[in-house]
């Protein structure tokens, strides 16, 4: 048996990085485990304590403590921002570009005539002096609303009266001219364009788009696309592995967000859910690399609930043990964040947050790895591992003396 598994607790920062207030003004303050200890302090999460939650956080609370057989470390984040999608492409080997942060306001005329261009009925649909896109009758264009403004554009549609397909295609052609983080592409069945203008929103009087907790999207035969801005499929771990004859299974949000066309993808959100099926495929494989996304815990820093996180928390550590009582000697599991969502920052955005680097294999103990400059680091970790051709960001992590996932 030879298998790498990656397990990302979305959102579980461990303290605020130099530049946070910087680039996110507030984020200086961000902490989102010492959050939930303060407000939880008898958490007890028995695996991560082993995994060197602690350590990788730099400091005890009541319930849990150092652990002298961990291997641990920090990564920070590369990407610009705290995103889920940027965090998830750059641990897969993406190397991060700047974005750009502007209302759809400034891209509207320049969509519409490249959707023109693309053979494509688009007009432009004012609503108090603000404008967005309407292509083909059933595709609406405009901001995201829930990410942070000016990072995200939304294409959403109806899938009654226009195939996702025919959208994905639209939303492509968006993506051509626009250089924010995301043109995230979605819809569902049942709800109507009536529904869609219903749910139209105007936040801070410069930013418009359909609001997609409103627009009746998610209720039945829910579809969505990311597409990324610089993020190329190819050179990210999954393909490469392919390439190299080992299997990738992705599972959790993770499956929603990174290409993985020749591989196995299962989306899930619960908690419970996504531990089970990490354990199912686990158990199944011989060789391979598994990658799961536990959701939830962001949904609760969204939430701005502590006691929910500790929940999640606590159900993703049975898990967590589960999988570590059932590897070999060759098998590794690498326990990460993308970001961080501290419940009591005040706002419910993600935060700019170092996020923990455990790592456990067996007969290897006590090893610091340091501060890593990328996400990326665990991706190349993993292709090394497999001895594949390597992703175009990060390097194979190692103690300054030897690689910890690889042939020595």
């Amino acid at each position: 048996m030879k298998r790498f598994v990656i397990i990302v607790l979305d959102g579980l920062g461990i303290g605020a990085m130099e530049d946070a207030g910087l680039l996110r003004a507030g984020d200086e303050k961000a902490d989102t485990l010492g959050s939930i200890l303060r407000d939880c302090p008898d958490m007890r999460l028995p695996a991560l304590e082993r995994l060197g939650l602690m350590n990788a956080y730099g400091k005890e609370s009541p319930g849990m403590r150092f652990s002298p057989s961990a291997n641990f470390g920090r990564f920070r984040l590369m990407h610009f921002g705290a995103d889920t999608f940027m965090g998830h492409q750059e641990i897969m080997g993406t190397r991060p570009r700047k974005p750009d942060i502007h209302p759809f306001q400034e891209r509207a005329e320049a969509v519409a005539a490249h959707l023109r261009a693309g053979g494509h009925e688009a007009k432009i649909i004012q609503r108090q002096g603000l404008k967005l896109v309407l292509c083909d009758r059933y595709v609406t264009v405009g901001d995201n609303l829930e990410a942070d403004l000016g990072m995200c554009y939304n294409v959403t549609a109806p899938l009654d009266f226009i195939s996702f397909e025919k959208e994905c295609e639209i939303a492509r052609l968006v993506r051509e001219v626009v250089t924010v983080t995301r043109v995230i592409v979605f819809g569902g069945r049942g709800n109507t364009m009536e529904d869609l203008w219903a749910a139209l929103e105007i936040k801070e009087g410069r930013f418009i788009g359909i609001a997609s907790a409103k627009s009746g999207s998610y209720e039945r035969g829910y579809q969505c696309l990311h597409l990324g801005y610089g993020v190329d499929g190819r050179v990210q771990v999954p393909a490469l592995l392919n390439r190299a004859g080992i299997p990738a299974v992705l599972i959790g949000k993770v499956a929603d967000i990174v290409a993985n066309d020749t591989g196995k993808s299962i989306s899930c959100v619960p908690v419970k859910a996504c531990m089970e099926h990490t354990l199912e495929e686990f158990g199944q494989m011989e060789k391979g690399f598994l990658c799961t996304n536990v959701q939830e815990t962001d949904l609760a820093g969204h939430g701005q609930s502590a006691s929910e996180y500790r929940r999640v928390l606590e159900e993703a550590d049975r898990g967590i043990g589960r999988l570590m009582e059932a590897m070999g000697p060759e098998d590794v599991l690498l326990v990460m964040a993308d970001h961080g969502n501290d419940p009591d920052i005040g706002h419910s955005r993600h935060t700019r947050e170092y996020v923990p680097l455990l790592l456990y294999r067996e007969g290897m103990e006590g090893v610091c790895l340091g501060v890593r400059n990328t996400l990326s680091d665990a991706g190349a970790s993993v292709c090394r591992f497999f001895g594949a051709e390597m992703p175009e960001n990060g390097e194979a992590i190692s103690n300054g003396r030897l690689y910890v996932c690889g042939a020595q």
